[in-house]
């Protein structure tokens, strides 16, 4: 999925420390990440699909019959978006949406 290679291409970039601080060096955007942020935003950056994320973290962490971590990578991807660290991704079926606006 092109969407996905981009995304990991352009996170290749970011620094991400143990302790979940966040540093763009493209955009000098900081933030911080819990343990789920930093599983979804390594896992992005490892070029894994948001699909098999939500999977991985349902198997990381102890999530109740209502959790969804689907909705939680999806909610991720669009705060990155919003960022301005990734594309905008259609929650549906991941895929880019370049043409659309916020």
């Amino acid at each position: 999925m092109e969407m996905k290679q981009d995304l990991a291409a352009r996170l290749k970039d970011i620094a991400i420390s143990q302790s979940g601080f966040v540093f763009d060096p493209t955009t000098g955007v900081t933030f911080s990440v819990n343990a789920t942020g930093q599983l979804i935003l390594l896992k992005l950056r490892d070029g894994v699909d948001p699909s098999a994320i939500a999977d991985e973290l349902r198997a990381a962490f102890e999530l109740g019959p209502s959790d969804d971590p689907a909705r939680d990578v999806q909610e991720f991807l669009l705060a990155l978006h919003e960022q301005g660290i990734a594309p905008r991704v259609n929650p549906v079926d991941n895929r880019s949406d370049a043409g659309a606006t916020t």
